[in-house]
Formats: structure tokens, C-alpha cells, sequence
């Protein structure tokens, strides 16, 4: 046992006579590895995209509420009226006639 353990800390095993089987083993696991980190990293990285495009939707969402108060605002009649007014208009005191046409059978 205490022979066995001393072999592996000097690393015998990566020069004796089956080593070429045990340097493939050791570079197939280091491949995994790095396989997983990279994994890893691309994860994490997509989490925090999603994270910043969620904040991004909460901000065009409140700015699109704001502006839809705003065009609302815009469109009511007091608000019409005194636009339309700074311009030289102003409503007819007469109430507009109602035209009927007969039909010709």
C-alpha cells in the first residue's frame, strides 16, 4: 500500500511500461474537462444575457406605458382645442347640417 501510494506521488505509473495507455487516460480526462469548464462558462454567460435582455423588456415596457399616457393625453379634445386654437382655429358657433339623399328606386 505504502509502496503503491509513493508510486503514484513520483509518477511512475507515466513512465513505466503500459504509460502510453495511462498518458491517453490523462489526456482524454483533461479534454473532458476542459469540455465542462467551457460548458460551464457558456452557461453562465447566457444566464446573464437572458438576465440584462429581462431588464432591457421592464424598461421598454414602463417607457412604453409612459408614452402611451403621453399620446393619450396628446389626444384629448381641451388639449386639441388649445393647440388648434394657437394656430387661428377656433370651432364653429353653428352645429354642422345633416345632408339626406333619397334614394331613386
Amino acid at each position: 500500500m505504502k509502496k503503491g501510494l509513493l508510486d503514484i506521488l513520483k509518477g511512475k505509473f507515466l513512465i513505466s511500461g503500459d504509460a502510453p495507455k495511462n498518458w491517453l487516460f490523462i489526456f482524454f480526462f483533461s479534454f473532458l474537462a476542459v469540455v465542462m469548464i467551457a460548458s460551464s462558462h457558456s452557461a453562465d454567460k447566457k444566464v446573464h444575457q437572458i438576465a440584462a435582455l429581462n431588464e432591457e423588456v421592464k424598461e421598454l415596457r414602463s417607457e412604453f406605458v409612459d408614452t402611451r399616457g403621453d399620446v393619450q393625453r396628446l389626444k384629448l379634445e381641451s388639449k386639441v382645442m388649445q393647440v388648434v386654437e394657437a394656430k387661428g382655429l377656433y370651432p364653429s358657433e353653428t352645429p354642422p347640417k345633416k345632408i339626406k339623399v333619397k334614394a331613386i328606386e
